[in-house]
């Protein structure tokens, strides 16, 4: 080839690159032109979402992406190596529980929660919540409702917050229906997100603090906290007496201690305990106070960025409404940060669940025994006096394990603080049984006090003296009568909203 055909074919060359380089630019101009136009056009409101609209459907007119991704909530097939979102007896893993929390309604039923989607249906179908024939009837207060739907922020307003806890749980079954979703967290009219609970107001103006300060990256974490967090229900607030007042329990800080002595000034208690008589304390799921003393949180990182992290589609970045754990979403939670593989991350949170999970088991057993010797102690005639102090660490060691267990991931959103609470829990219980071997020698019972056979949920519920089939009954009348009439009640009431 000549000299003169070697530079022809070499500009031909160089003409066929910039033809292809030039195509090349122009498709990704087209792209980024038409990423820009979906971006631009990808929240014009298709409705008016009216004020405290509680029905998500409505909201996701105007929010298809987010929408359809919240819809995968319903999919309970996820399980990790502890827990996930799948329906999982808790009573039946571990049968402690029910010796535990003999007296209280967790000793009847107690399962793995399913996730946001469920929790109405979940709350009606529990035995907890007993098999009431009417409005005024159950064990458990209207209170109960307050996380469990965005009907709740609609009634508060409609007949305010005091009317909302009063009376009992059967009171408002009809009008809270629908599932936890839009109206829980965001603002109708600007979609930022705002508090719809005023008992997490309440916390932080009772430790000196506005919660309106907060920034858009605190509000991540704070919705969550509005329902994952430790409560109880004070009866005794001023004016407002006998009402059962959901109430946040940080008045001294958000550790272990902080509220244990919060509850034990004001001389609180859940209940008394069926066996032992020691005046109980439940941890409810104290997430919130948990995540604040771990890693992540002192790097700035919400719980959102881990359980509901941004994805993007088209050319529009939203936050991904299917709430679950990371370990089902590693790729888009935990490796946007940590340039791990994926096995190896997952392990490193089952290692740390399964050594935290060692002493919490532990601890348990310890409880179980504490509480079957103090009983024992009663039975030979011991006085108030001398249990008191026993029935303090056993309130104590148990509240630290209650604590340690109820938090949902405490043992990887801060297993060091989860660590050192057990441990805590571990020698104040030790510290209780030893004073009741003291005791019971001097009630002039010097054996060992035999540990109960509750291999089963039903061997321990049978122990402590639940009549679990009039519970079921119970239930299933409910079922058959009470609940096909709340439906029936809010079909009609949302069929009259549609038409307004």
């Amino acid at each position: 080839m000549t000299e003169k055909q070697k530079r022809s074919a070499k500009n031909w060359l160089l003409f066929g690159i910039t033809i292809i380089v030039v195509f090349l630019l122009g498709l990704l101009a087209s792209s980024i032109l038409e990423r820009k136009s979906e971006s631009q056009f990808a929240y014009t409101p298709k409705v008016e979402i009216p004020t405290n609209e509680p029905r998500n459907a409505i909201w996701g007119e105007n929010f298809p992406r987010e929408y359809q991704s919240y819809l995968q909530n319903s999919d309970t097939s996820f399980r990790s190596a502890y827990n996930g979102n799948a329906m999982i007896d808790m009573l039946e893993v571990d049968p402690r529980l029910v010796v535990l929390w003999a007296g209280y309604g967790f000793s009847k039923d107690y399962n793995q929660g399913r996730g946001h989607t469920y929790a109405v249906s979940d709350l009606n179908n529990s035995l907890r919540t007993g098999g009431p024939t009417g409005p005024d009837d159950g064990p458990m207060p209207s209170t109960c409702w307050t996380c469990k739907s965005p009907d709740v922020p609609r009634l508060m307003a409609e007949i305010g917050v005091d009317n909302f806890y009063k009376g009992k749980w059967a009171s408002k079954g009809s009008e809270v229906v629908n599932a936890i979703g839009c109206a829980d967290c965001h603002d109708e009219k600007t979609m930022n997100l705002r508090i719809t609970r005023p008992a997490l107001i309440e916390g932080f103006k009772a430790m000196g603090k506005d919660i309106n300060q907060a920034t858009h990256q605190e509000m991540r974490s704070l919705v969550c906290a509005q329902c994952h967090v430790e409560y109880y229900f004070n009866k005794n607030i001023p004016g407002k007496e006998g009402i059962p007042y959901l109430t946040f329990p940080w008045k001294n800080g958000f550790t272990a201690e902080d509220m244990e002595k919060y509850y034990d000034d004001i001389e609180f208690k859940d209940w008394t305990h069926a066996l032992s008589k020691a005046p109980m304390l439940k941890a409810q799921h104290p997430g919130y106070e948990v995540y604040l003393t771990g890693v992540h949180a002192k790097r700035g990182v919400s719980c959102a960025d881990c359980h509901m992290p941004y994805k993007t589609e088209g050319g529009q970045k939203f936050t991904d409404h299917h709430i679950q754990s990371p370990l089902n979403n590693v790729s888009n939670s935990c490796q946007v940060c940590h340039r791990e593989e994926t096995k190896n991350l997952i392990a490193d949170v089952y290692d740390r669940q399964s050594k935290i999970l060692e002493n919490r088991d532990k601890l348990e057993e310890i409880l179980v025994r504490a509480h079957v010797e103090a009983k024992k102690a009663w039975d030979l005639g011991a006085n108030e006096e001398q249990m008191h102090d026993i029935l303090m660490d056993i309130r104590h060691a148990q509240w630290r394990w209650d604590y340690a267990a109820a938090s949902h991931g405490g043992s990887f959103h801060s297993p060091v603080e989860i660590g050192r609470v057990i441990s805590k829990g571990i020698e104040v219980a030790q510290e209780g049984r030893i004073k009741l071997a003291r005791l019971l020698i001097q009630l002039g019972f010097d054996g060992e006090v035999p540990y109960p056979d509750i291999e089963t949920k039903s061997k321990a519920q049978a122990f402590i003296g639940l009549d679990m089939a009039k519970l079921n009954t119970e239930k299933q009348a409910f079922k058959e009568n009470l609940l096909p009439q709340w439906l029936r009640e809010a079909e009609e009431r949302e069929a009259a909203m549609g038409n307004e």
